[in-house]
Formats: structure tokens, sequence, C-alpha cells
């Protein structure tokens, strides 16, 4: 498939921004990367539900998000040791705010579970796991995990796992493990997506080569407008578009531009649009990755890390700024149709056809 050749940018007093609000509002929204599963579980169980229905599920709404990945990333002080303990107690919490706002939010297995959950007027929530530190090699607890709901995963975050090396470790050219190759094919057989992000150049080719099913990246930009090794190339770009997977589209500034003042929703669209040029616009998403937000939640204000300010894009802290994506591509030009696509008709079209789905 082509991508649509935009416009050039127009200026935003020129976009009536009905227009572009309208279109957000009809559009099904993906998210395919937010950590707020950290924020929910730094408080107590008993206020996991209540806590995300305050603090969270506004600004979902807001953000007209329909579809929402929620990753579950193991933090530092957890690993080795408690990695699989936490991985749990993320994976309950999922459940437990999902059944405590079940009028609000569901917990989907597969294509069928979402289409109901929208049809409802509710989020869709799926389950995905960043690096998958609780596994270890032991590839044999993937089907364990799949029983509880997890449907995405990932082998490595920025560092080496017993599965594959992350991408600030590319200068290894390590491949996947042995126990990396074998969670490949466990995922496959058993429906769970597997997801590129933070995985290092030699690895995403490795599973380029082994893949019978689509692959995704949940949160990834591209490399050729900036220089980064979280970036993904044009090379692996179409690698994974030939699978039928999709490139949801990192919003972290860091990944965006090397200067501050260039980290605009503007040039998150030159991303955006830049991908769509290389591999089509049916293989397009959004993955924002809101670090602010999961901060802001976690960091007592005595300590608040400023250095966060550098990874930002104003305007985009949060899910709240979602419509302004919108409303940047309505000024590229690009036919609302394509937009829709970006928005998440991607992501859901995917998640449809493989999501849960065994072998």
């Amino acid at each position: 498939m082509t991508a649509a050749v935009p416009l050039p940018a127009v200026p935003r007093e020129a976009i009536d921004t009905r227009m572009s609000d309208a279109l957000h509002r009809r559009a099904v929204v993906a998210d395919a990367h937010n950590d707020l599963l950290i924020a929910v579980t730094a408080r107590p169980p008993h206020r996991w539900a209540g806590y995300f229905r305050e603090r969270w599920l506004p600004q979902l709404r807001e953000g007209g998000v329909d579809l929402q990945v929620l990753p579950v990333f193991i933090d530092d002080q957890f690993r080795p040791e408690g990695a699989l303990r936490e991985t749990l107690r993320m994976i309950e919490c999922a459940h437990t705010l999902a059944e405590g706002n079940a009028d609000e939010v569901r917990l989907c297995l597969d294509g069928d579970d979402i289409d109901a959950a929208l049809a409802d007027g509710r989020i869709a929530l799926v389950l995905a796991l960043e690096s998958a530190p609780g596994l270890d090699a032991n590839v044999e607890l993937l089907p364990t995990l799949h029983r509880l709901g997890v449907r995405i995963a990932s082998l490595a975050h920025w560092g080496r796992t017993a599965l594959a090396d992350g991408s600030g470790e590319d200068a290894t050219g390590s491949r996947l493990t042995e126990a990396g190759v074998l969670a490949l094919k466990e995922m496959e057989r058993l429906g769970i997506l597997f997801d590129v992000s933070h995985l290092g150049a030699s690895g995403v080719a490795h599973v380029l080569e082994l893949a019978t099913r689509p692959v995704l990246a949940t949160h990834s930009s591209a490399r050729a407008l900036l220089d980064h090794h979280r970036n993904l190339t044009d090379e692996q770009l179409r690698g994974i578009a030939a699978t039928g997977g999709t490139v949801c589209v990192n919003f972290l500034g860091e990944f965006l531009a090397v200067d501050q003042a260039d980290r605009t929703v503007d040039r998150l669209a030159d991303h955006i649009v830049h991908i769509a040029e290389v591999i089509g616009v049916g293989h397009v998403g959004l993955g924002p990755d809101f670090i602010k937000e999961v901060s802001v939640d976690t960091t007592p204000p005595c300590c608040e890390d400023v250095e966060y300010a550098r990874w930002l894009v104003p305007g985009l802290e949060g899910p709240r700024g979602l419509p302004l994506v919108t409303e940047a591509l309505v000024r590229r030009g690009l036919p609302e149709g394509d937009i829709e696509k970006i928005l998440g008709g991607n992501v859901l079209e995917l998640f449809r056809k493989e999501l849960g789905r065994p072998a």
C-alpha cells in the first residue's frame, strides 16, 4: 500500500480545529504504549481501581483513547529476584482496575473482545510485557502469562536479557539467544504479538528472518530523521511492514529531534509522515510513551526529576494532548481516511486479525 503524498504544512490558524476535533472523536484512537500501570501499582491494592478512575480515566477520555495497550514494565529495583512477582502484581492490577471500572473499560483477549468494548463505548485494554524480565529464560511460562491475559511482548529494554539484547547494546551485534528464538516461536503459536521496540538492530534482523506472523513496534520513531539507536531504520520499517505488521510512532522528544526547541508536534508529524511514505499509511500507528504523567504519579514532590523536561513535546505530556496529533496531520494535508488509519485503524485491524489467535 502506498502512502498519500502530503501537502506542505499550513499554518495552524488556517485550520478549523472544530473539524480536526470532530475527526479525532470520530476515529478509533489506539495508544500502543502507556506505562500507566507503573503509576497505579505504586498505590495500595485497595486503591488500584479507584486511582485509575480518578487519575487516568479522565485523561484517556479527554484524549479520545478507545484502545489502550498497558505494558508491564519492571523497574530496576525489582530485577532480577523480584521481577516475576512484580510482573504478576502488575497483571493483577490490570485485572483489578478493569473489574473495578467495568462500566468504562474492558480487558480484552482478542479482536472480538475489542469490538465488543468499542460497541459499548468502553475503552479496550490490552496487556503487554515490556522486555519480560520476569521470564528470564523460562519460555515455558509464556502460556501461563497468556492465560493471565498477556497478548503482546518484547524481549529486551535498553540492556541485555536472557532472551535478547536491547538497542543500547547494539555494539555487541547480538541476535536472539536460543531461548529468545524459542520465545518467538511460542508467542506465534499462542497469538502473542512480538514487539520489536527496544530490541537491538541485530535482534530485529533476526526476528524478521524468523517471523511467520505480523510483527509490531509499539513505540519507535524514524532513524532516518534522527540517528538514535531507539529509532528504526527504513530497512527495518520495510521488514516490519512485509510481515503485515504495524509501526507505532514514539512521541518522546529525545527520539524526534536533537535540539529541544525542535521537539514539537510538527516534528512528530514529520516522523509519522516519513514512516507512512516508506512503508505505506496502512502500517502506521501511535505509541506515545507518556512518561511525564507516570513520573508525576510516582515521584515525591521533594525529589521531582526535572530532567524529564528534555524528553517532552509541549502539549503532548499526556493523553489529553492526542487531538493535537490529529490537527498536525490535517495541516499536512493527509486525507481523513489516512489519518483515521494512523490514529488507530491500523492497530485495530492488526489486533482483530492476530491478537490471541493461535497459530
